[in-house]
C-alpha cells in the first residue's frame, strides 16, 4: 500500500454501494408459503464495512437510501456496527431497496430471492450527486460489480472512481458477477473485466470468472487480469490462490514478478451459506491494513468467512483479534486439522473444541 500513502486518509476503508432491507423467512419453504418475515439488512459493500468496523478498523459506508422508514432502519443498523454513515445521501423521491429470501441454501438452485430494487435511491448514484471527498477519504476504497449493474449512472460512477487520479486510494474490487442484474444486456462481463483491470486488489471466484469470461483456472484468470497488484482467486472448497506482484524497485528494468500463494479452506460446520464472500473480503482487507503477509491475509479471510457461515444471517461479530491471529499463525498441518462450528468465535484461542485431528 506504499504507493497510496501520500494522501492523508481519515478512514481505513470506505465502502460504496447499495444496501437494502432484507426480509428473512420465519420458516423454511417457498416464498409463497412463508407466513411471516423478520427484518435485517443486506448489501455486499455495507457487509464489508460492518465486519471491518467490528474488527476495530475505521470503516465508512457511502451510498444512497430513501428518505423513508426503511432507509432509517438501514442507516441506523449499519451505524450501530461502528460504521461511519455521515456521507450517506437520503433521497426523498426514490425508495430504499428491499428483498425477500427463503431459508434454503443460496448457494444452490433451491433458494428464492425476490428483489424490489428497481428505481431505488441507490440506483441514482452518479458522479454528479455523490460526495467525492468522503468517497476518497480512506486508505482503501472498496467497490463491487453489483453497483455497476444497477444503472448507467452507477456504472459511470464506478468507471470514474477506478480511473487513474492523483492521490487515489488503493481500489479494492469484488467482481460479484450477478447475471440476473444484467438481464437485457450482454455488456456485463466486459464491464466487470474493465473495472477489475483498473483496480489494485481484486476478488473473484473461479466459477464466476468461467461464467463471465470463459476462463478456467487461477493461472488463466491471472492472464486475463494482469494489472491488479493483488488478485485473489476464490476456489471454493479448494481454498484461494493469491497472485501478489513483487515490486522490483526503482531503476530495475526486469518486469515485476508474481508471488503465488495458495491457502486451503477451513472445514466449517455451515449453518447458512450466506455472506461468506463479503466476510472473506473483510478479513483479507483487515489483515492487509495491518501489513500481514499474504498467507495470513488469506487465512484471516477464511476465518472471517467461517464466522459468518456458522450463524444464520449475513453478519456476525468477528472472532477476537488475538484469537484469530493465533489460528492464522498455525503451521500447515494444524491449519489442515482445524474445524470450526457454531460458537467458535466465542472461544478464547485455547479451546480445543474448535480443533479436530
Amino acid at each position: 500500500m506504499s504507493g497510496h500513502a501520500a494522501r492523508t486518509a481519515t478512514a481505513d476503508v470506505v465502502c460504496l454501494g447499495e444496501s437494502m432491507v432484507t426480509f428473512l423467512p420465519s420458516q423454511p419453504g417457498r416464498l409463497a408459503d412463508v407466513p411471516a418475515f423478520g427484518r435485517g439488512i443486506g448489501g455486499a459493500e455495507s457487509n464489508v464495512a460492518c465486519a471491518l468496523a467490528a474488527s476495530g478498523h475505521r470503516a465508512a459506508w457511502v451510498g444512497r437510501a430513501g428518505a423513508d422508514g426503511f432507509g432509517d432502519h438501514l442507516v441506523e443498523t449499519i451505524a450501530a456496527y461502528g460504521v461511519d454513515t455521515t456521507a450517506v445521501r437520503r433521497d426523498p423521491e426514490r425508495p430504499t431497496g428491499v428483498y425477500f429470501r427463503t431459508a434454503t441454501d443460496r448457494a444452490t438452485d433451491t433458494h428464492e430471492v425476490a428483489y424490489y430494487r428497481a428505481g431505488s435511491a441507490a440506483s441514482a448514484m452518479s458522479p454528479r450527486n455523490m460526495p467525492y471527498d468522503a468517497i476518497l477519504s480512506g486508505r482503501v476504497l472498496h467497490l463491487s460489480g453489483i453497483t455497476a449493474a444497477l444503472s448507467a449512472d452507477c456504472l459511470e460512477l464506478l468507471n470514474d472512481l477506478t480511473a487513474p487520479r492523483d492521490g487515489r486510494p488503493l481500489v479494492s474490487f469484488d467482481v460479484n458477477h450477478r447475471p440476473g442484474l444484467w438481464r437485457g444486456s450482454d455488456a456485463g462481463p466486459q464491464v466487470l473485466l474493465g473495472l477489475a483491470r483498473r483496480s489494485d486488489l481484486v476478488f473473484v471466484g473461479e466459477d464466476e470468472a468461467e461464467d463471465a469470461w470463459g476462463v478456467v483456472g487461477a493461472e488463466a484468470i491471472r492472464a486475463a487480469l494482469p494489472e491488479p497488484g493483488v488478485l485473489v482467486v476464490k476456489r471454493g472448497a479448494d481454498g484461494v490462490t493469491v497472485f501478489s506482484r513483487t515490486d522490483t524497485g526503482p531503476g530495475r528494468t526486469e518486469p515485476a514478478q508474481d508471488t503465488v500463494t495458495t491457502v486451503p479452506s477451513l472445514r466449517v460446520d455451515v449453518v447458512a451459506a450466506v455472506g461468506a464472500g463479503d466476510a472473506f473480503a473483510a478479513g483479507f482487507l483487515s489483515a492487509t491494513l495491518r501489513g500481514l503477509p499474504v498467507r495470513e491475509r488469506a487465512r484471516h479471510g477464511h476465518l472471517m468467512a467461517a464466522a459468518v457461515l456458522t450463524v444464520p444471517g449475513d453478519l456476525t461479530g468477528p472472532p477476537d483479534r488475538a484469537h484469530a491471529d493465533r489460528l492464522a499463525a498455525l503451521d500447515d498441518d494444524a491449519w489442515g486439522t482445524l474445524r470450526l462450528g457454531p460458537g467458535w468465535t466465542a472461544a478464547d484461542g485455547a479451546n480445543e473444541e474448535v480443533r479436530v485431528t
